[in-house]
């Protein structure tokens, strides 16, 4: 055998080996924190959380998306242009790109999944579209009434799910209810099959335009119990566990071959006292009782307590990393003045506050508000509600009383302002007219520094008129065991679940 013949037969065989090892193998299995809902697999019901990203990473996605590395990653999209007055916004698309059933993606399917969209920023984005024009298979353009500085951020991160794609002719076909129950994306993952509220088994698309994914299955178990989650994972039942927290954190630190990961998601958890609003004689429509609120919780205590001191405390809704931030001062810990502040709005003997509403997930955190509520004479009953119920229950705004809510979605001050402070935001129960009116404001404004100005402006007069009470940054610590060469944990900033699913790999792999 002459040398160059030699040569492509080593070639050869190396390509060969290359490609067995490329090949989908073995199965990564997760402990998830909350119970799994088919309404998480539709990217058009997207509200203005981060938890449906947890599996629209895996079946679906977006012209443009969060990445490790870039906040605004082309995608389906291979490029998008802007017209100088942010009028005009034009994407070119991947060619030869499938959906999992040979559909290819084209510029109608971008066109149908944003008509059909109604998640959170659903609103603003009907008020501000002109039009959707196919401009031919790969390319589409949008057009705006009015200047929209932010479209992107509202697009193309998860501040809403409005950017990732569905086949038009599948759901057409099959319908919203038939969608949600067999997903078909063009993601690096298909879907398999789907126990409600107990598993969900999705396998590796070969196909998928990015790269072909190293481990074959997923299996994500529900498993609401904290204790739980920690005993599947040492004892190899789960590969990761999300959402461990205080003394069993501590105990997943403490074991030989596992690894506690924490994540720090743009996920802020704050109270709501929506009777200001409703109710003219309720304590809470007294800024003073909010006041009192807001310095009858020890965050420090809690942080220390629950997540190990990760947690970052805050006195804002919106996360410190967010685009058009401002700071506000932190309401200390203070339960004299809690209590003077109750006796001067007329409450010496503090009162019966209702119902405290929040995600049971995070019914932990809750707990311990509702402990230092009572403790300064607010009087409130813990009601933890599962998750997909909380949310829908938080979207149609039939909460009431006090309402721990949270958002770790990704965005900017003005996203996060749309979806819980604006009139008619998918979680806002009510606003006052100078909020709403610089709300408006900022949204058409394209000089920078006018902009950040304003949005200053609304957060300080958040903080002026205690709307909220703010308790922290979390710190979402989740865990991995033994088999996990790559959990995907913390590979895109500010993501709090593994992801870019076709990056994870197992030991050997």
């Amino acid at each position: 055998m002459t040398r160059r013949a030699l040569l492509a037969t080593l070639l050869l065989t190396l390509c060969a080996v290359t490609s067995v090892a490329a090949a989908p193998e073995g199965q990564l299995t997760w402990a998830v924190h909350v119970s799994l809902a088919p309404a998480w697999f539709d990217p058009a019901e997207t509200a203005g959380i981060i938890t449906p990203f947890m599996f629209l990473y895996a079946m679906h996605d977006a012209l443009v998306k969060s990445m490790p590395g870039n906040a605004l990653a082309p995608s389906l999209a291979e490029s998008w242009t802007v017209s100088p007055d942010y009028l005009v916004y034009e994407f070119v698309l991947r060619k030869g790109v499938k959906f999992h059933n040979g559909d290819p993606v084209t510029a109608e399917d971008v066109k149908f999944s944003m008509e059909r969209y109604r998640g959170a920023g659903g609103g603003i984005f009907k008020a501000r579209i002109t039009s959707i024009d196919v401009v031919d298979p790969h390319r589409v353009r949008f057009r705006f009434k009015q200047p929209w500085p932010d479209f992107m951020t509202f697009y193309g991160t998860p501040a809403t799910g409005a950017g990732w794609i569905v086949p038009k002719k599948y759901v057409e076909k099959v319908g919203d209810d038939g969608f949600k129950r067999a997903p078909v994306g063009a993601g690096p993952y298909r879907f398999v099959s789907f126990n409600p509220g107990v598993e969900l088994v999705l396998e590796a698309f070969e196909g998928y335009w990015r790269k072909t994914p190293s481990v074959k299955r997923l299996v994500f178990k529900s498993v609401t119990e904290e204790e739980t989650r920690l005993v599947m994972l040492k004892r190899g039942e789960a590969d990761i566990a999300y959402s461990i927290r205080g003394a069993l954190a501590e105990e997943l630190q403490r074991t030989p071959g596992l690894t506690l990961k924490p994540n720090y998601p743009p996920g802020t958890f704050w109270l709501v006292f929506p009777e200001q609003w409703t109710d003219a004689k309720s304590p809470w429509a007294d800024r003073r009782v909010r006041l009192a609120a807001n310095h009858a919780i020890d965050r420090p205590a809690i942080n220390k307590a629950e997540t190990l001191g990760f947690s970052k405390i805050t006195g804002s809704i919106i996360p410190a990393t967010f685009e058009f931030f401002w700071s506000p001062p932190v309401h200390a810990y203070d339960l004299a003045r809690t209590k003077r502040l109750l006796a001067e709005a007329g409450y010496p003997n503090g009162f019966d506050a209702g119902d405290y509403y929040c995600d049971a997930s995070y019914a932990n955190l809750g707990e311990a508000v509702v402990n230092y509520l009572k403790a300064a004479g607010i009087r409130t009953q813990l009601r933890p509600l599962e998750r997909v119920a909380f949310i829908a229950n938080n979207r149609e705004k039939k909460l009431k009383n006090i309402i721990q809510t949270a958002s770790g979605a990704a965005g900017n001050a003005a996203t996060r302002i749309d979806a819980f402070v604006a009139a008619g935001g998918t979680f806002t129960y009510g606003t006052y007219p100078d909020i709403e009116g610089l709300v408006q404001e900022q949204a058409s404004e394209i000089d920078p520094k006018r902009r950040e100005a304003t949005l200053h402006r609304i957060q300080q007069l958040i903080h002026d008129k205690a709307m909220f009470a703010p308790i922290w940054e979390l710190a979402f610590l989740n865990g991995h065991g033994p088999r996990v060469a790559e959990s995907g944990l913390t590979l895109i900033a500010g993501h709090p679940y593994s992801a870019p699913y076709e990056d994870l790999r197992l030991k050997g792999k």
